[in-house]
């Protein structure tokens, strides 16, 4: 109760996108900045107004340093569902709180160089189709600082030298750094790099960052460019370069060509954040080097000294392997954010894959279609991993719905078929 009595109260006006993103963003960033998750508002999933109770001022100043989820956060002073609901609410303001004497303002207004900014808010719920005539909530306060939205923008995948078919979203990408709780000086690794997004934003936070991939094509900006009207690539089309263009290359560790269901590291933790983007199986395959002994029949053998083809890596390999990597290389209280497909009508909780070694912060759905959608996933690791051996028995155990390398791209396009069908029977009648 005492810690209770210290703390102050601010208001967090939210962007209304990406909903379920945005709670673990926030919780995420106050552990980071040493604060703690305290709301006083029932709604704060839906509504964009969120009521917080914070330590201090700097908090609430970081938080909005990091933060592409919210949009502004203000020193509550006072809120009501009635102006006099308000007014009354003010006058029972702590005047010592107060950066002015008190209501109603003296002196004048200087709106170029001001002292302090003021806000009325006021909140006409969530359905544009339904607007009251008046507000359900009325609320007053000093203005502490903006969030990063900006970001969203200037990062855009729009206006980057280098992409591909996957390339993440500006914004969840910053999303996954905030939710990986990546700060300055971190190591952060991402095992399914592709064209580099991912580290785009660890990077932008002061974290170095390093990464691996398959496809020796895309991790040297070779081949074919993905943009329309442009066939090959350029030499400016590569990971280093897209930190470039945005200052950042001093945080470019390495890239290289390599296989993630054969790390090549010795034992060791050096990771503080694995956030990772893996394939599964629609826009691009899932791949790994295949051995001698794995050959298909019908394939010549070649020299003992080469890998001829590269074999089917099943998800639930996949996922089996991350979690793996994760546990053995993550520092104590690092974390792993990855994507995770889910066909809709067979999902439940109990699919999201785990680790004895790793505890699930965060579960959140971005939807890609009427039956699919993924799920971006935060853990942390809780413990010290002793032996890989020791692990072996949950691939069989825990992995079921994602194994066979085609389930989740059989499902997804098994809806995408059924749509079409569907809609040909409909125009037919």
């Amino acid at each position: 109760m005492a810690l209770r009595c210290t703390l102050n109260r601010y208001l967090l006006l939210m962007a209304q996108e990406h909903l379920e993103f945005r709670l673990p963003e926030i919780k995420s960033l106050l552990s980071l900045f040493g604060g703690q998750f305290i709301s006083s508002h029932e709604t704060y999933g839906k509504s964009p107004f969120w009521i917080l109770s914070l330590p201090s001022e700097d908090i609430a100043r970081n938080l909005m340093k990091r933060t592409v989820c919210a949009k502004s956060i203000f020193e509550l002073w006072g809120h009501g569902r009635s102006p006099e609901e308000l007014y009354s609410s003010l006058k029972n303001y702590p005047v010592e709180k107060m950066a002015l004497e008190f209501l109603p303002f003296e002196g004048k207004v200087n709106l170029k160089k001001p002292q302090h900014i003021f806000s009325i808010l006021e909140d006409y719920g969530l359905d544009p189709n339904c607007i009251p005539e008046n507000p359900y909530n009325i609320y007053f306060g000093r203005w502490i600082a903006d969030g990063q939205r900006e970001l969203i923008e200037s990062y855009s995948v729009k206006k980057r030298h280098f992409i591909g078919n996957t390339s993440m979203d500006a914004g969840l990408s910053f999303i996954m750094a905030n939710h990986g709780k990546v700060k300055e000086n971190d190591i952060v690794f991402d095992p399914f790099v592709g064209t580099g997004g991912l580290l785009i934003a660890s990077a932008h936070f002061g974290a170095y960052v390093y990464g691996t991939d398959i496809d020796y094509n895309t991790v040297h900006g070779l081949g074919k460019a993905s943009r329309k009207n442009q066939k090959w690539r350029g030499p400016d089309e590569n990971i280093r370069a897209n930190l470039r263009q945005y200052g950042l290359e001093k945080y470019y560790l390495d890239v290289l060509v390599s296989d993630a269901s054969k790390p090549s590291w010795r034992k060791g933790t050096y990771f503080d954040a694995i956030i990772t983007d893996p394939p599964y199986g629609i826009r691009e395959s899932t791949r790994r080097t295949g051995s001698q002994k794995e050959i298909p029949r019908g394939i010549e053998k070649c020299p003992e000294s080469h890998v001829p083809v590269s074999l089917s890596y099943h998800l639930s390999d996949m996922f089996f392997d991350l979690l793996n990597f994760a546990a053995e290389t993550l520092v104590l209280g690092g974390r792993l954010v990855y994507w995770l497909p889910v066909y809709t009508p067979e999902y439940t909780e109990e699919m999201v894959p785990w680790h004895p070694c790793l505890k699930l912060i965060s579960n959140c759905e971005q939807k890609l279609s009427s039956h699919t959608s993924r799920r971006l996933i935060t853990m942390e690791k809780v413990k010290k991993f002793e032996n890989r051996d020791q692990y072996s028995h949950l691939l069989s155990d825990h992995f079921l719905p994602y194994q066979g390398h085609n389930s989740f791209r059989d499902k997804y396009f098994s809806g995408v078929t059924k749509r079409i069908i569907k809609e040909e029977k409909s125009n037919q009648e």
